[in-house]
């Protein structure tokens, strides 16, 4: 039966990880079309239609499903109708939907793409439902204003996340490491990283640089963009070369893996932490579950690495539920958030994987149904709100394409094709270029 249930579990996680295309289905009522927005606002007894799309794994497609049926047993006149997919598909599919003005009623976004859509006007301020609609007594205002841009707020948050280092203790003592300090610094960590490869372990699979990078400059009290959005935060390109060659260094010195190493990664069942050939991942805190229930064994949460680990953490929105600026059925779409983010049987289905809630009511509520891992997510998002500092404002419009820019960049740092200096001038104009728009 071990053997049966880890096998669902590595398939549930193969999905989510290879990004597999997932189709619309019927959740409510009826399948989506995608041709539609809302219909029928009002309220009463009237029927809705509300259109509703996100990304996600299998797992949330499912639950995102039951919470659709279980609202649909609470107000038989409105059907919504469902669109999902990976990650990667759901922005292809949702390009062409805006650009004919045909966004689903309800749609889920991020950060990266939250000012392109928010900015364009192609989203509703949701502050007229704040206080009607959506209930925000339990919701602090930095959780709200996660969302804001400019005067309104786009976005509803749906749960809040903090980076970590998820490891497995079994692979660090492996490692040839008794434990990871408290407050860790950089030298212990490329300590540890040199003391593992020894061992034949890796510490990690690198740390994404439109992420991380971000949280350095933070700790050194710069940005990745500038307050305006129209050019990058920092003057300094060694800041560049500090951050990205010593994780470059760490490839060349075969402590962290290659290029073509990861890219043999196909599903969960290769993933060098589930094997016990790295110690750990540097993700958000929403992840750490998942990834424990691949591992199969007891996974531990690290902080940031130091110096200025709490002026470089913060607390970031996992994402946002926003309301199409055309829907038709605005009023009701917000009454689904409102059910989303406040109804306790609701979240007792969602269970924080879209982030800890922002509500302090679900939060308690759902304590006692946690699993110790929840838990430990829970935990971490708690220490971590004492001690980080405010989030930077959301991403400008082009943060899609800057982390394109330096994607690459890395890519090719690490495949020792391009200098830290020379990656960090390319991307400086890169950055710029596409920055200045916003002029």
């Amino acid at each position: 039966m071990k053997k049966q249930a880890k096998k669902v579990v590595l398939a549930l996680m193969a999905s989510a990880l290879m990004l597999a295309t997932a189709c619309g289905s019927n959740a409510g009522t009826n399948s989506g079309t995608g041709t539609n927005t809302g219909t029928n606002s009002g309220g009463g007894d009237k029927p809705i239609t509300l259109r509703m799309s996100w990304w996600g794994s299998e797992t949330r497609h499912e639950y995102t499903k039951k919470v659709i049926d279980l609202y649909k047993t609470k107000n038989p006149n409105v059907t919504i109708e469902v669109e999902y997919a990976n990650y990667d598909d759901y922005w292809k599919k949702i390009a062409p939907q805006a650009a004919a003005n045909e966004l689903p009623d309800i749609m889920q976004i991020d950060t990266g793409y939250y000012a392109q859509y928010a900015g364009k006007d192609q989203l509703a301020d949701l502050t007229p439902y704040f206080g009607k609609e959506i209930d925000v007594t339990n919701i602090s205002e930095n959780a709200l204003n996660g969302g804001k841009l400019g005067d309104g707020v786009y976005g509803m948050n749906l749960g809040v996340n903090s980076l970590g280092f998820h490891y497995d203790p079994a692979t660090l003592a492996k490692a040839g490491v008794d434990s990871i300090p408290e407050n860790w610094s950089w030298d212990d960590y490329l300590s540890m990283a040199a003391k593992a490869k020894e061992n034949g372990i890796y510490i990690d699979g690198g740390m994404r640089a439109e992420v991380f990078f971000g949280y350095y400059l933070r700790t050194v009290g710069k940005k990745l963009y500038n307050e305006a959005g129209n050019g990058l935060g920092y003057e300094d390109d060694q800041l560049f070369v500090d951050f990205f060659g010593k994780l470059a260094d760490l490839v060349k010195s075969g402590a962290a893996p290659t290029p073509d190493t990861l890219a043999q990664i196909k599903g969960v069942e290769d993933d060098m932490t589930v094997k016990g050939t790295q110690v750990g991942v540097w993700q958000w805190s929403n992840q750490f579950v998942a990834l424990q229930q691949a591992v199969n064994r007891p996974m531990k949460i690290a902080s940031m690495l130091n110096p200025g680990a709490k002026e470089g953490l913060y607390l970031k929105p996992s994402m946002f539920f926003s309301i199409s600026k055309n829907s038709k059925a605005k009023e009701e779409a917000a009454k689904f958030i409102n059910f989303f983010v406040n109804d306790a049987d609701a979240n007792k289905l969602i269970l924080g994987e879209r982030g800890v809630p922002v509500s302090s009511v679900i939060k308690e509520e759902l304590k006692p149904l946690l699993s110790p891992e929840q838990v430990q997510v829970f935990d971490y998002v708690a220490w971590s709100e004492e001690n980080s500092s405010p989030m930077d404002p959301v991403d400008p419009i082009g943060a899609i394409e800057v982390f394109a820019s330096l994607k690459s960049l890395t890519e090719q740092l690490n495949y020792g094709q391009i200098s830290a200096e020379d990656a960090a001038k390319k991307f400086r104009s890169e950055a710029e270029n596409v920055l200045k728009k916003n002029k």
